[in-house]
């Protein structure tokens, strides 16, 4: 078959990690909690485009004192700075929809609350984008006392979606961090 004859498809699929996650949306906040319980890591959040959601969640079972520390909604890049110590100069070189953003208020988080684990969110969820990100593009990142990782996503939806999707994925890499395998039903 020559090269001509494959038609261009443009299919619109949200990233493959973000598909997974789907999947892992299954798990409960109960099964997240037995897991964080389980490995006594402690945890704490740096939310700005899910504006508390990922604490909320956190916080939503018995017990949840155990591991859930706290959080700060640094929402506008003044608080990003002022309070989980995101440096301006990160900000200014690589905006605050950005990979670098993410992971420094992940680690950031962790260190300024003493935890085990710190899990932060940043994004555009529209209606307006957030030059140079599009609508719907946001990242989460995890960091512990070894190392740090990050997602981009790139998600559609109405604003409540993609912040409900962004908050869903950052439990889905908070349980992948800890071990979690099986999604029980």
């Amino acid at each position: 078959m020559a090269e001509s004859d494959i038609a261009a498809v443009e299919i619109k699929l949200e990233s493959f990690f973000t598909k997974v996650l789907s999947m892992i949306g299954k798990i409960t906040d109960q099964q997240i909690a037995d897991l964080l319980k389980k490995s006594k890591h402690t945890v704490a959040t740096a939310e700005s485009l899910t504006g508390g959601l990922i604490s909320a969640r956190l916080s939503s079972t018995p017990g949840s004192s155990d591991f859930f520390i706290g959080g700060i909604i640094c929402y506008h890049p003044r608080i990003k700075v002022v309070n989980v110590n995101v440096p301006a100069a990160l900000i200014s070189k690589y905006g605050v929809v950005s990979k670098e953003v993410a992971l420094s208020m992940a680690e950031n988080i962790r260190k300024k609350f003493r935890t085990d684990i710190g899990i932060a969110s940043t994004g555009a969820a529209g209606p307006q984008p957030s030059p140079p990100a599009p609508v719907g593009r946001a990242y989460i990142a995890l960091a512990d006392q070894n190392k740090s990782e990050w997602k981009e996503l790139d998600l559609q939806g109405t604003r409540a979606e993609i912040r409900d999707k962004v908050a869903q994925a950052a439990l889905g890499l908070l349980w992948l961090h800890l071990g979690g395998s099986e999604v029980i039903s």
